[in-house]
Parts: C-alpha cells; sequence; structure tokens
C-alpha cells in the first residue's frame, strides 16, 4: 500500500496556507496532481488516500477529487489500482458520501478511529459478501459459498462484482497444488 498524504499534495498544488478542500476547482488541481502520482504505481497497488490533517472538504471538492477518480478507476484509467480512504473524520465521510451516492459509487473508508466503513452505494448482498471478506481477509467462491449457503456460481459472481467496483483485490494463489482466486480486502 502506497499512502498519498492529501495535506502535503494541498500544500504543494495550491500554495495557499488552508488545510481546508473548498471549490471545485481546488478539488481538480487535487484530483489532477493524483492522477500523475497514480499512472507511476505498480500493477495492483492499493492507493491510500490520506485526510487525516485535512479540515474541512466541501461537497464539490469530494466531488471533484473522489468521486471522480473512483469512476475513472471504475472505468479502468488507472490500470488494475485500488483506492482506499483514510483519516476520515465525520464530516468529511458525510461529504464524500453525497458525492458518490449521486454518482451511485462506492469506496472503502477507514475513519481516524482506525474503523473501517464502506462509503457510498452498494446492494445489500454485496454488503453481505463484503462484510465477510473484511471480517476473515480474505476468501475463495468455495468458502464464500459454503460459509452464505449460497450456489458457488452465485458467491463467484458476488466475488467477481466487488473485484470490478475494485472494493477487494482478486489475487492468483495455488492452493493445494490448484490454481484458485482468493478475494481480499482493501
Amino acid at each position: 500500500m502506497v499512502a498519498y498524504n492529501i495535506y502535503k499534495l494541498l500544500k504543494e498544488e495550491l500554495k495557499n496556507g488552508s488545510s481546508d478542500l473548498v471549490t471545485r476547482k481546488s478539488g481538480q488541481a487535487i484530483r489532477e496532481r493524483i492522477e500523475r502520482d497514480i499512472e507511476n504505481e505498480e500493477s495492483g497497488e492499493v492507493i491510500a488516500l490520506d485526510f487525516s490533517k485535512i479540515g474541512v472538504i466541501d461537497y464539490s471538492c469530494a466531488d471533484e477529487i473522489v468521486a471522480k477518480l473512483i469512476s475513472r478507476l471504475l472505468s479502468n484509467e488507472y490500470g488494475d489500482k485500488y483506492i482506499l480512504l483514510t483519516g476520515l473524520s465525520d464530516n468529511q465521510k458525510e461529504n464524500i458520501e453525497v458525492a458518490l451516492e449521486r454518482k451511485d459509487l462506492a469506496v472503502i473508508a477507514e475513519m481516524r478511529d482506525g474503523e473501517r466503513v464502506l462509503l457510498g452505494n452498494l446492494h445489500n448482498y454485496l454488503k453481505d459478501t463484503l462484510d465477510a471478506i473484511q471480517k476473515k481477509g480474505k476468501i475463495t467462491a468455495k468458502e464464500l459459498s459454503e460459509a452464505r449457503k449460497i450456489e458457488a456460481n452465485t458467491s463467484g459472481t458476488r466475488l467477481l462484482n466487488l473485484h470490478k467496483k475494485r472494493l477487494v483485490r482478486k489475487i492468483d494463489e495455488t492452493r493445494n497444488g490448484t490454481r484458485v482466486w482468493v478475494y481480499e480486502r482493501v
């Protein structure tokens, strides 16, 4: 995992002395910087956007930075990479969540107290599957099928959908001489 200190990027890009992320124009400058940096990351990398030293993030900035990054991530503009939000306050969480919900997107966030939460929209059956992965750390389709008492093809589809939404990583492992896909939390 690689961490991007959003406060540091704010200082470098805007040079205005503020710790707040407000206005769409400010959000665009920060997002464009993040996008330039993401290009240099390895395939499969988890990029943690650290908001711990940021004060306020308004809706327009949350939309410009987080929602657009997630949308472009899902359209494969950055390749096989993952985004995790970290160090969020309750107020930041609220504005980011509204921006994600309006575009029907979702992302995993780690609050300042360390609690991991899902922000945005996700079907209940996928939330249930994601919860299983968050608790266990990683899971195969067979393990999910047995744990949730669902058909194997259903568990595989759910896991694949979570991967397509970049909410879990898909890892190729060999277990007992057999190649299996393992889905793990970001």
